[in-house]
């Protein structure tokens, strides 16, 4: 058994997880959750339009990794894995971004590609799904890209045939089409062209055609899982393995992409981080809740917790 903290960074938001890891004698790997966190630092802030990272960004980043440290110690991690994904990707200045991480946490922080992070949220999303329910398409709706991926569970090891990560998320979509607040119906219009055409460069890549079961992850879609099912706030225990049909999808999404920030904050499900950039992430939900439907015939989504955070961990065990 190994204990390791895992650390994802990403355009919206950067997220801790403390684990027990144990490997069985087929290879699988098995986490126990010892402590979890998640914080919006909105590092991908401005990126899209500037290529730099916005020096009050990575100072949020830099004190929510000052306390991800001191958590990382106190539970007795072993090792630590650092991965920053889409906005460090595109930032001219990620030197300093590099540097920031070495002082404040002691490791270096890795720069991983679109495909890396998709396979890692794969693994990470399926670890505790049944095999016969597969093959799997797994999505992954991030601040700054959206990764899709298609797999299977063989002996209880992951297996990705295919994945494709495309720079589409719930900031860059807003930054680059809602800038409005509410979003007026010709920029919501515009949002949905833009979100298909990036998207079908991933669905020319990865074939979904043959998957049986849509697994959902990451903050947008557990966002709309807990505004579907109209918690009082959020609850990771009642979002996890929840299931929502298509049409429950667009209602929700509908909902979240026409309202004002003012009315998306009566959810308590929502994260106050979110409020500004859900209603692009659902958008791109419903782009691919209609791809898998053409594409798959795919009628719901299962919506796990679980996700490149849980790859991390089981990358470093």
């Amino acid at each position: 058994m190994s204990r390791v903290a895992a650390i994802d960074c990403g355009t919206n938001s950067i997220r801790l997880l403390v684990a027990d890891v144990t490997e069985s004698f087929d290879g699988h790997r098995d986490l126990r959750d010892l402590h979890r966190e998640m914080r919006i630092v909105r590092l991908g802030k401005g990126v899209d339009a500037t290529g730099r990272l916005d020096p009050e960004a990575l100072e949020r980043t830099r004190a929510a990794l000052v306390d991800y440290a001191v958590a990382a110690r106190r539970k007795g991690a072993e090792r630590v894995r650092m991965v920053a994904t889409s906005a460090t990707r595109d930032a001219a200045n990620r030197e300093d971004f590099f540097s920031m991480v070495r002082d404040t946490l002691g490791v270096e922080a890795e720069i991983i590609t679109g495909d890396e992070e998709a396979q890692l949220s794969f693994v990470g999303a399926v670890g505790d799904l049944d095999p016969d329910d597969g093959p799997f398409v797994v999505t992954d709706v991030g601040g700054g890209s959206t990764e899709v991926v298609v797999g299977e569970l063989r002996d209880g090891v992951a297996e990705v045939t295919a994945a494709r990560s495309v720079d589409m998320g719930s900031v860059r979509l807003t930054e680059r089409c809602l800038p409005s607040d509410p979003p007026s119906s010709e920029q919501i219009d515009q949002a949905r062209r833009v979100a298909s055409e990036v998207l079908a460069e991933a669905f020319a890549s990865v074939p979904v055609e043959g998957a049986k079961t849509w697994v959902g992850v990451a903050g947008t879609i557990t966002t709309l899982s807990g505004i579907a099912q109209e918690l009082p706030e959020y609850d990771p225990e009642r979002v996890h393995l929840s299931r929502l049909s298509r049409d429950e999808l667009h209602r929700v999404a509908d909902l979240l992409i026409r309202s004002s920030r003012t009315e998306r904050e009566k959810h308590g499900a929502l994260h106050p981080g979110r409020v500004d950039v859900i209603g692009a992430g659902s958008l791109v939900v419903q782009a691919l809740a209609d791809e898998l439907h053409a594409r798959a015939g795919i009628e719901r989504i299962v919506v796990s917790e679980h996700d490149i955070l849980d790859g991390i961990a089981r990358s470093i065990a």
